[in-house]
């Protein structure tokens, strides 16, 4: 058995332990500073309450373990990526964040182990879906990158209840948004361009948000005219979100912010999680587009019922750590999420919660197959 040290305790840090003990392939330790929140842990795995931001005491907790996945909050990305580094563990991180993503590039340059950071399922499975698709085409012109986690059921003004990290949503909503603009690399604001589209009879607004195109921006660059991200949400909840964070100057007091949300917003398992891909250019010399639409819901894991982004998410980063383990990764240095074959990821048995969607284009369905 493989030894996983699993970084924070929270909603997708649990599932990701719960996923990775259950296949008997792996012995699991999570570690989190707060011993309340390790209490509730699969019986399987390991809990450790430590210093998650003092690398002097994360350092040793991790030497020896093949593999660390990082499911804390973003700004502790540097310091457990830091701490993997030292211990000599292959690295794994969720993070959306784009500036800490580059210092783990950066850290990954000289590593004799792994770094996979933005495994989860924004950036994670939503740049491998696209870079899969945008390998159809001969020219590129416009790739749209479109991820939601959704109440099924909403009942109050933002249309939202908390379905993941709280800081993590702040986050993609303040900070600025890599973009390709007319061939150009731009930071475009999170929060603006909002669209409204329809699928299966509901309808959604999308608008900026950061992080989610992981490092698509930087492949792509000179490749494609317009690349760009956004997440679905029901019609006016950027309105409001821009309110709190503009007008009543909330961005620069994120600790308040969390705090109402936290206190006023619910908690729902009763999500789904909508993924949405349009690539078009030219192929043989004809203007084609393909799409790639899947939802995913809430559904029960081991007899517990799980939400749909918990799955997503950890199912991912279960995936990529899988399809290390087995070899079917390079071994060192720094990996993209286009590194990573969507058919891999889709014959996983962790990445299956993405697998067989009836809306999915016939050569993602293949890939499953």
């Amino acid at each position: 058995m493989l030894d996983v040290a699993v970084i924070g305790a929270g909603k997708i840090g649990s599932t990701i332990a719960a996923l990775l003990a259950s296949c008997g392939d792996y012995s699991v330790r999570v570690i989190d500073r707060s011993a309340e929140a390790l209490e509730g842990l699969d019986p399987r795995v390991l809990g450790l309450a430590l210093a998650v931001d003092d690398p002097d005491v994360l350092t040793p907790a991790l030497t020896g373990c093949f593999a660390v996945v990082n499911a804390a909050p973003y700004h502790l990305t540097t310091v457990v990526a830091t701490a993997a580094k030292a211990a000599g563990a292959h690295y794994l991180d969720l993070t959306e964040d784009v500036a800490a993503s580059r210092i783990v590039r950066e850290l990954a340059k000289d590593a004799e182990t792994a770094f996979i950071p933005q495994c989860g399922l924004a950036p994670g499975f939503i740049t491998i879906a696209a870079w899969d698709l945008a390998q159809h085409f001969d020219e590129l012109h416009d790739v749209r990158l479109r991820v939601g986690a959704l109440p099924r059921y909403p009942s109050n003004a933002l249309n939202y209840n908390l379905t993941w990290s709280t800081d993590g949503v702040i986050n993609e909503y303040c900070e600025p948004c890599e973009a390709i603009v007319g061939g150009q690399l731009r930071e475009v604001p999170a929060l603006e361009e909002c669209e409204e589209f329809a699928l299966d009879g509901v309808t959604y607004e999308a608008f900026n948000t950061s992080g989610g195109l992981g490092t698509l921006c930087q492949t792509l660059a000179g490749k494609v005219r317009n690349l760009n991200y956004r997440t679905i949400r029901y019609p006016g909840h950027a309105a409001i979100m821009k309110a709190l964070l503009n007008d009543l100057g909330l961005r620069n007091r994120r600790a308040l912010l969390k705090d109402i949300l936290e206190n006023a917003v619910p908690a729902t398992l009763q999500d789904v999680v909508i993924v949405f891909v349009t690539v078009s250019g030219l192929k043989a010399g004809r203007l084609m587009q393909e799409t790639y639409v899947n939802k995913i819901y809430a559904q029960a894991v081991g007899g517990e019922m799980k939400s749909a982004i918990q799955i997503t998410t950890a199912g991912a980063a279960c995936a990529v750590l899988d399809l290390l383990a087995g070899g079917k990764l390079a071994d060192h240095g720094f990996i993209r999420q286009e590194d990573i074959p969507l058919a891999d990821i889709l014959g996983n048995r962790f990445g299956r919660f993405y697998a067989g969607d009836e809306q999915s284009t016939p050569a993602l369905r293949a890939a499953a197959e």
